[in-house]
């Protein structure tokens, strides 16, 4: 086949780009939405920090064990509208609607009550986001076979996905605070409504609209189970297939690097991404909630404007010097950002605390622009070794490591928050719990990035490895 057709058939437009970016949105938003709200549990419903963090924390551990099912389920599924998006649709409308119903939440209960009804809530949620998240995260390692167009595909989804966090989740605190809704509890209710709306008008962007480039890839004859096989049989041969898929995928080392690096550098922020806010209410503003809130939302968009442009500094830079150095640049930028916090955070300047947010977003900014594109060329690499299309398995054991990662970031983000004598009754916290809120908010993420660089340091497929697989894969079965 000639070159001009390779690179033709190798085109994703702008226009799909733009599309699955959509779908970043809306899964990002309610990622940052179920984990940003649990704030009030504790300040409107006065549920104990270690009981929010465990209420957080179980939810991600089911969820952890659906994903990678989810993903064996999608990567097998053969139907005529693809692998991926009949799931992507029921997923993201079942999703928005149980997360509107969650918060809406009955006033002056127990703790046990709440406990027992956000937990409920959360596991049902998280069960049902699975079936659109992993799919979306599959969907994306597949459209694009380019090596540089995957790092554009990623930095774009990353820009949509990156304004859930950095320019709304700043602003709930804010928005549910409002004296419209008469209490943070009546606000939440309304913010979970408008969560939910936004979640299911974007999500359904690419569930509708995105063409699949594997939708019907034709399965080994022999793994094929007959209509006359006994149930029994057929279940058994599936559970056999998908622990070897499960085998296959965590058996490979780069792919295991980056799921580690990824796992160090967002859990390690989400661990203590709650202190920023107790730091500026209470020792920068001394327990003045709607000014703590406020700054907290223009951080928050410094934070967006700094993270686009991280994003486009990122995908150029990789063309230039390489994946793995632009990791180790941005990520060093981050790290830097963080140990900044300590003396921005002022009670004389309380502004200067925005210098922290140029720099903060170099990290989850350029993670998730090269995480995608590197596991997409780890996707290749698998099928040259094994002549299989894992898409799905490879994106839910990744965020199967990250969800983990984030059971135990919040889990003990909640104990840490115990740990430093916060106590929500009082106006005004005690000088060492300050000093202890300031010390984990700055250590703990600098810390888990720069153990990230030393993984990836051990990353091995480059531009030109990367490349020839795409050519070995093309003479094998054309290319799709």
């Amino acid at each position: 086949m000639s070159t001009e057709l390779v690179e033709q058939a190798r085109r994703l437009s702008y226009a799909d780009m733009l599309k699955y970016g959509a779908g970043a949105f809306a899964n990002n938003l309610q990622a940052a939405a179920s984990g940003g709200m649990l704030i009030v549990l504790n300040l409107a419903f006065s549920v104990s920090p270690a009981v929010v963090g465990t209420i957080a924390a179980i939810p991600r551990l089911v969820d952890a064990i659906s994903d990678p099912i989810v993903g064996y389920i999608s990567d097998h599924t053969r139907s005529r509208w693809g692998r991926r998006r009949p799931y992507m649709l029921c997923g993201i409308v079942l999703a928005g609607l149980v997360f509107a119903f969650m918060w809406q939440v009955p006033q002056n209960e127990s703790q046990q009550y709440y406990f027992i009804y956000f937990l409920t809530f959360l596991i049902v949620f998280f069960l049902v986001y699975s079936f659109y998240a992993t799919p979306w995260v599959a969907l994306g390692y597949e459209l694009t076979p380019d090596y540089n167009e995957r790092s554009v595909l990623m930095g774009i989804q990353n820009a949509f996905g990156q304004v859930p966090f950095l320019v709304l989740a700043p602003w709930f605190l804010w928005f549910m605070e409002l004296d419209r809704f008469g209490g943070m509890a009546q606000g939440a209710s309304i913010l979970g409504i408008v969560v939910c709306v936004l979640c299911i008008g974007t999500g359904l962007i690419p569930s509708l609209f995105l063409r699949e480039r594997f939708a019907s890839i034709e399965e080994k004859e022999e793994e094929k189970v007959t209509d006359s096989a006994p149930i029994l049989v057929g279940i058994g041969l599936q559970l056999r297939e998908f622990g070897e898929n499960l085998i296959e995928t965590i058996k490979n080392r780069d792919f295991l690097l980056l799921a580690g690096a990824t796992f160090l550098v967002f859990n390690g922020f989400s661990m203590v991404g709650v202190f920023q806010s107790y730091v500026l209410i209470y020792f920068v503003y001394g327990g003045d909630v709607d000014a703590g809130g406020q700054l907290l939302g223009i951080f928050g968009t410094v934070s967006s404007v700094a993270t686009f442009a991280v994003i486009g500094a990122t995908t150029i830079l990789s063309q230039g010097i390489g994946k793995k150095r632009t990791f180790y640049v941005m990520i060093g930028l981050s790290v830097f950002g963080y140990l900044l916090k300590w003396f921005c955070y002022s009670v004389e300047y309380p502004y200067l605390i925005l210098i922290s947010a140029i720099f903060i977003p170099c990290g989850l900014g350029a993670l998730f622009t090269l995480m995608g594109a590197m596991i997409a060329d780890v996707c290749d690499e698998d099928e040259l070794d094994t002549g299989e299309r894992r898409e799905g398995m490879y994106g839910s054991i990744f965020w199967w490591v990250v969800k983990l990662g984030m059971s135990l970031a919040v889990f003990l983000g909640g104990f840490l928050l115990e740990a430093t004598g916060f106590n929500v009754d009082l106006p005004e916290q005690t000088e060492s719990t300050l000093i202890y809120l300031r010390v984990f908010d700055v250590v703990v993420p600098a810390l888990t990035s720069l153990i990230a660089i030393g993984l990836v340091a051990g990353y091995s497929i480059t531009e030109s490895k990367a490349r020839n697989i795409r050519d070995a894969l093309e003479d094998r079965r054309g290319i799709i």
